[in-house]
């Protein structure tokens, strides 16, 4: 039977060969990857809402008292879900240093070719339910990408496509899931492209274009006109209000800012903890005591952020301990400056806890309560100015994802299409700029890239930092240089060395490899026909240190090629674990980056 399947598998890659060009067929398969992507989206959406449905009516019931202890035994259930289905892991293998899904989907096209395990095909599926659905502080688009994802991989393994196209199907999954989830089928494909650092040609744009619309109708066929949020603007932009949006952008900058660091310290508290169920067990309760102090905490978010669009902020914010207050305006707005702060708590505990889920659509919803709050504060100054919240509320969700993942366009056209049009436009492209540049300054990688920039791993723009980064130092080492001994006589080294090498450089390493210094064939010239010299001049006499040592665990292949600049050397010694491993030459790696090169613009 299985013989019978992988003939006609043949025959169908022979037929696809012969009849459907490269192109076409990369089409086809952008199409095939937007269907499958937006029926994961769905899924994920619908198995978490169904969840969270559920586990409502008990909360209602016991008048918030299951706020405590929902949280930890969603963590609890992931827990045991990947002790039970995935106790063999993921092969080929996530790192365990990268944290999040998008950040191991960038490290995969880079070191593992796009390779994705099948298995991350259907782990979203249960985890992020689980997460979110118990009131996991985190978003389900994160889940719904690494899911697509997975499917295009394995897809584009099994159509034997190359490196490349699977990248390329990878972000039309990314696309995808994108244009499912919110309806936004041009904000998808400005998000694979800024994400995924891809080139913006005709040839990977329409396959991204293809994705994205085929999800969207995936989208619209089983869940109809349900839109994520729906927004119509009613009051127009004035010249007035310019510097109003240059104040949100200030405070969207900060938030992002804040947000980030927030970010990596909570992380870092939780890498104390030795045992992950210690870190279920503290981090689920840590978030039950919040949801039930701030129940807009709860999942994504979502219906806070539709409460601040319709203006009913009393509705959004809940039951608080502060109700006898709730009417100075300056209490809801303290309320919603707290929401935000401790919704990055939340978010972050919930992912450092062991939970699954996504960050983009949690920054959104604390953009708009940030926006929210910079209107509220204008309006109640008593400086005349009166601005609106509906606007600043939306606005401000642009505001804090160009700062917090570094893609502004993203922002710009996300919100305008869920507004569904471009009124907003030009105060989009005020608060987003500022808040965009004013973070990039003062930090230049997001938590999506940080973890992979420290490590050398993080493709980005510019097309030679990224030649690169594709490039293993594993690849260009040379191991055929004869070492010889400090101790050896200059006649042992010409008979066992010079005479048996066609290099003109020798190391010169000790009993235990370590390299002590390197010998020219210029440095011996002189002194290579005195035979009387060869029982009295030792290897040690002509030796000198290397102009550089490249270390193998420490040096990408940038810091190589600097000090290739720096030393204008043509070989330098490589040192593994202490000890020689062999030499890299100029000539070979500037051969090796012109080939990569090659392949990777062509």
């Amino acid at each position: 039977m299985v013989s019978h399947k992988n003939t006609f598998f043949r025959k169908f890659l022979k037929w696809r060969y012969k009849n459907i060009s490269e192109k076409n067929f990369i089409i086809i398969l952008g199409v095939i990857v937007g269907l499958l992507a937006g029926l994961a989206s769905v899924t994920i959406k619908n198995l978490t809402y169904s969840v969270a449905s559920i586990l409502e009516e008990g909360i209602i019931f016991s008048e918030n008292q299951l706020y405590f202890i929902l949280p930890f035994i969603g963590l609890l259930l992931v827990f045991i879900a990947k002790k039970l289905l995935f106790r063999s892991g993921f092969r080929p293998a996530i790192p365990s240093f990268l944290k999040r899904a998008i950040p191991s989907l960038l490290y995969s096209l880079l070191r593992q070719n796009g390779m994705l395990s099948y298995k991350l095909i259907y782990h979203p599926l249960i985890m992020a339910p689980l997460t979110v659905g118990f009131g996991g502080s985190v978003g389900l688009l994160g889940p719904a990408i690494t899911s697509g994802s997975a499917i295009s991989s394995n897809l584009g393994r099994l159509l034997h496509v190359d490196s490349k196209t699977r990248t390329l199907l990878i972000a039309c999954a990314t696309s995808g899931a994108v244009a499912s989830m919110f309806k936004t089928p041009i904000a998808a494909v400005v998000l694979a492209i800024e994400l995924f650092s891809l080139d913006l040609t005709f040839a990977s744009l329409l396959p991204l274009l293809m994705a994205s619309i085929s999800s969207v109708l995936t989208s619209y066929f089983f869940l109809g006109d349900e839109t994520l949020f729906s927004f119509n603007v009613v009051d127009k932009f004035t010249i007035n209000d310019a510097a109003p949006y240059i104040l949100l952008g200030l405070g969207t900058s900060i938030g992002s800012i804040y947000f980030t660091k927030i970010y990596f310290a909570v992380y870092s508290f939780f890498d104390r903890f030795k045992t992950p169920f210690l870190k279920v067990l503290v981090g689920g309760l840590t978030i039950g005591v919040m949801l039930y102090f701030i129940p807009p905490l709860y999942g994504e978010g979502l219906s806070f952020t539709k409460d601040l669009f319709e203006g009913d902020h009393l509705q959004a914010l809940g039951a608080t301990p502060f109700d006898d207050f709730i009417d100075n305006i300056w209490v809801v707005i303290a309320l919603l400056v707290g929401f935000t702060i401790f919704k990055t708590f939340a978010m972050t505990i919930t992912f450092a806890a062991g939970g699954v889920g996504g960050v983009i659509i949690p920054t959104m919803v604390m953009g708009s309560a940030l926006g929210n709050v910079v209107a509220k504060v204008l309006n109640n100054l008593g400086l005349g100015l009166q601005v609106s919240e509906a606007n600043f509320t939306l606005v401000g969700m642009a505001g804090l994802i160009a700062g917090v993942i570094h893609a502004p366009l993203t922002a710009i056209f996300l919100i305008a299409e869920i507004t569904g049009g471009y009124e907003l436009f030009i105060p989009l492209m005020i608060t987003v700029a500022i808040s965009f540049l004013i973070t990039k300054q003062s930090m230049e990688h997001t938590i999506y890239t940080r973890e992979l920039a420290e490590r050398g791993d993080l493709l980005t723009h510019d097309r030679d930092q990224n030649v690169l980064t594709l490039m293993t130092l594993e690849s260009v080492i040379e191991k055929n240089f004869k070492p010889i001994h400090p101790e050896m006589t200059l006649g042992d080294m010409l008979h066992e060395g010079v005479s048996k090498s066609t290099r003109n450089l020798f190391p010169v390493i000790d009993d235990n490899r370590i390299l002590v210094g390197i010998v020219l064939l210029d440095d011996i010239r002189e002194f290579m026909f005195d035979t009387s010299l060869y029982e009295t001049m030792k290897v040690q006499n002509f030796m000198h240190n290397p102009p550089e040592h490249i270390i193998f665990e420490k040096d990408n292949m940038k810091a190589v090629m600097q000090k290739f600049q720096n030393t204008e050397a043509w070989n330098l010694p490589v040192i593994k674990d202490g000890k020689y491993l062999g030499f890299v030459s100029k000539s070979k790696l500037l051969t090796a980056y012109r080939r990569k090169l090659i392949n990777f613009t062509r």
